[in-house]
């Protein structure tokens, strides 16, 4: 599985890694788990869009600096192609739901 990550995502992580030391370990983790079950359980996982080439899917990120999975992040899955892109890293605390116009930006539309 390859994995990239868009510019704003970039923006996110460094933003939240300055406050949440563990999160560069978190993520790592988090993409052994979507390396094996890209579109994860239905538990944690969420397919949030749906285009022909990916699928949008919205899961819970545990963070072991929070002690529990308050970080969402949203990532498009090619399966096509074996690739991951994450796009959005947010805090549940301070952001409900996840920014809809940067997801439909990513999708050209």
């Amino acid at each position: 599985m390859n994995f990239e990550q868009s510019g704003l995502f970039q923006k996110d992580i460094k933003r939240l890694s300055r406050k949440y030391k563990s999160l560069a370990g978190d993520l790592r983790i988090f993409c052994d788990v979507v390396a094996r079950h890209p579109r994860g359980n239905p538990k944690h996982f969420h397919i949030i869009a749906q285009s022909e080439s990916c699928d949008i899917i919205k899961a819970r990120l545990f963070c072991k600096y929070l002690k529990g999975s308050s970080l969402r992040i949203v990532y498009a899955y090619f399966e096509t192609e074996q690739r991951i892109e994450f796009i959005e890293l947010y805090f549940k605390g301070k952001q409900e739901n996840e920014d809809r116009s940067r997801i439909r930006a990513y999708l050209g539309g």
